[in-house]
């Protein structure tokens, strides 16, 4: 990947891992439905100056229910359930190896031996994080939440049928196709009533964490993750999400007292490892095939066999 690759992926590691806390915040306000109705709401905006993009209606709407609405509703209920926020995120960007596994059904896009590995590390590493978590939330919330990643997985597959087609454009219209639906949910389950209230008596720090997660986290961060994944492999997107609970985990302590002890800790570095792992097995060869390619190497001399 090009630097400046790297550079947006680990924006978007940041603004996502920030969005963890700014959801527990503003879930002290809102209903998950209402919460997530919002976010998907004011992403939407930009519907108003964007055409939407030749993408067929059945593709836009499963991107949309996978993508955003099965990942973003389960995770409002999971932490609105009591769900940490430090381990939701980890729970949650556990799609990266979800999606690898999806991807290579869906387009036989095997990683390499070695990102095999470095998933295998960065997986032990999530697996020594998620050990050092209580048992303060319940089995059914957490059984909620895993429905998260995975929608979020299935949507990063799914988003590769979206190819050629300005992704701000898209994921503006991701967000209204579902916005729509929430908001009969919300009027459903909440009733207008109390849907009203909760509007008309959003305090300023709501407000600005609405603000932060349709407008930011949402439309400017998959905008940016969108563009990746057009352009690179799953195999070398994905894994970058995997830092998210480091910034998920930090905020969190931060914002709320949560605390985590040395295997913590020598989870973050083992996943910072099989990220290293991804990332230098993919530039060496990058380096092989940039060798085979100067004359007289045997790629240019013998034929390739299918």
């Amino acid at each position: 990947m090009k630097p400046s690759d790297i550079a947006r992926a680990i924006l978007v590691v940041v603004i996502w891992g920030l969005a963890f806390v700014a959801s527990r915040i503003a879930l002290d306000e809102f209903s998950p439905e209402l919460m997530t109705t919002l976010r998907f709401s004011i992403a939407a905006l930009p519907c108003l100056l964007v055409p939407r993009p030749k993408v067929s209606w059945p593709i836009l709407i499963a991107i949309s229910f996978t993508l955003f609405l099965g990942q973003f509703l389960a995770q409002a209920y999971g932490i609105a359930g009591g769900v940490p926020v430090g381990l939701s995120s980890v729970i949650v960007q556990s799609q990266a190896l979800f999606t690898i596994g999806f991807a290579a059904i869906a387009f036989r896009e095997l990683p390499t031996p070695m990102q095999t590995v470095g998933i295998g590390v960065a997986t032990a590493g999530l697996l020594m994080i998620c050990g050092t978590v209580g048992y303060d939330f319940s089995v059914g919330a957490f059984a909620v939440l895993m429905i998260s990643p995975v929608s979020f997985a299935v949507g990063n597959v799914l988003l590769r049928r979206a190819r050629d087609v300005p992704m701000f454009d898209l994921f503006a219209w991701l967000c209204l196709v579902a916005a729509i639906p929430l908001f009969v949910l919300t009027l459903a389950t909440d009733g207008p009533q109390p849907t009203w209230h909760a509007l008309s008596q959003m305090s300023l720090t709501g407000f600005a964490c609405m603000l932060f997660i349709g407008g930011i986290s949402t439309s400017i961060g998959y905008w940016l993750w969108g563009r990746l994944l057009r352009d690179y492999s799953a195999a070398q997107v994905a894994p970058f999400a995997l830092l998210v609970p480091f910034v998920g985990s930090a905020a969190s302590s931060l914002a709320f007292g949560e605390t985590f002890g040395p295997l913590r800790l020598a989870g973050m570095v083992t996943v910072v490892v099989g990220i290293a792992i991804l990332l230098l097995s993919k530039r060496v060869q990058d380096l092989i095939k940039q060798d085979s390619t100067k004359p007289g190497s045997t790629e240019q001399v013998l034929p390739k066999i299918a």
